[in-house]
């Protein structure tokens, strides 16, 4: 069995979050998107402190996969620098790990 990663992204409109989760998933680089929200975050960027309204994608998907999807993530993302980060699984149920990679396996194929 593969390892396994949490990818995290933000968006700031919903629609966005969820039209980029369902092309995550249509090409098999995730097995789930949960799309959270609306939560606030509060940041710098260029220079200011920036308060804004986001939507949380947490992705469930194999570490193998991470590179390709940091970049589909990356050319279908509206911000000029989204947050794109990694967290490994430590552990997980074995059914539920098993259907992550039942759901991705299509991926390593592209």
């Amino acid at each position: 069995m593969h390892a396994f990663v949490q990818v995290s992204t933000t968006f700031d409109k919903k629609e966005d979050a969820e039209k980029v989760a369902g092309l995550l998933v249509e090409k098999r680089l995730v097995a789930c998107v949960q799309v959270i929200g609306p939560m606030e975050s509060t940041y710098w960027w260029q220079g200011e402190v920036e308060k804004q309204q986001e939507w949380l994608c947490l992705m469930k998907t194999r570490t193998d996969l991470y590179e390709a999807l940091e970049r589909e993530i990356k050319s279908a993302h509206p911000y000029d620098e989204p947050e794109v980060v990694a967290l490994p699984v430590v552990k997980g149920s074995e059914g539920y790990l098993r259907w992550i990679e039942e759901e991705t396996t299509s991926a390593g194929n592209q």
